[in-house]
């Protein structure tokens, strides 16, 4: 009698837990099942640089949506490489092939999204008159090429290596000239952006970011088409060595 008892009490037991078992499955839902797309492995991009690519709120990840497929391709290669520092980035990038890596740049170029509205930035309006000098006009006395004679007329980028101007955050804006300056950040050789950027003083960094980061992107916000004259300055990273994948 006591074995009968203990067996039947051991059956109860796991009549019990396969219950609660049944219970828990029905409450919690099924995960979502894992996509082999380039999208959803492209989550690791997004999670910093915002849904598709359009920009973290906290205006230290830039956009990404939009730009010229080269220009994207030549940073993947450049933090993977060494010549941009950032070791998240870094590590992400490391262990991809240079195909892979073209992808992820094909990718987000295409990708054609509405920008959203400049945050407000107060800037004297003498800053905002340099500022508009150097990025439309240059300043040829400080050896300073315009930054529409490389970046487009509209400043929205020329296919098929260089960014779009506006739409980023004055911070990410100083952060990088700064980091050309200083050589935190490079391209390759010859580093056309470094050498603008070291004849750029403090205050004309500054009064460059703020004027462009005052400015309204435009509706058809895209690149410029290649540019038939040469551009103002040799650059490197137009054309990097071994071509595309």
């Amino acid at each position: 009698m006591p074995l009968l008892l203990t067996t039947v009490w051991r059956h109860g037991l796991l009549a019990a837990g396969c219950l609660m078992a049944l219970v828990v499955n029905a409450q919690t839902p099924a995960r979502a099942p894992f996509e082999d797309s380039l999208a959803q492995r492209l989550q690791a991009c997004t999670a910093c640089h915002g849904a598709q690519g359009r920009a973290a709120p906290d205006g230290y990840y830039p956009r990404i949506a939009g730009k010229p497929a080269g220009y994207l391709y030549n940073q993947l290669l450049n933090f993977r490489d060494g010549r941009r520092h950032y070791r998240l980035m870094a590590q992400m990038v490391d262990p991809l092939t240079d195909s892979y890596l073209w992808e992820i740049a094909r990718h987000f170029a295409a990708l054609d999204l509405p920008y959203a509205a400049p945050a407000p930035v107060t800037v004297s309006p003498a800053d905002l008159a340099r500022g508009q000098r150097l990025a439309q006009q240059g300043d040829a006395g400080q050896r300073i090429p315009a930054c529409a004679s490389c970046h487009g007329a509209a400043l929205t980028g020329m296919l098929p290596h260089t960014p779009g101007l506006l739409g980023l955050p004055r911070d990410y804006l100083n952060s990088q000239l700064g980091a050309w300056r200083t050589g935190q950040r490079r391209a390759h050789a010859p580093d056309c952006m470094a050498q603008v950027a070291q004849q750029l003083s403090q205050s004309d960094v500054s009064a460059v970011s703020g004027w462009l980061a005052t400015q309204a992107v435009p509706a058809d916000a895209h690149p410029a088409p290649r540019p038939a004259a040469p551009l103002p300055v040799a650059c490197g990273g137009a054309t990097p060595p071994g071509g595309r994948p």
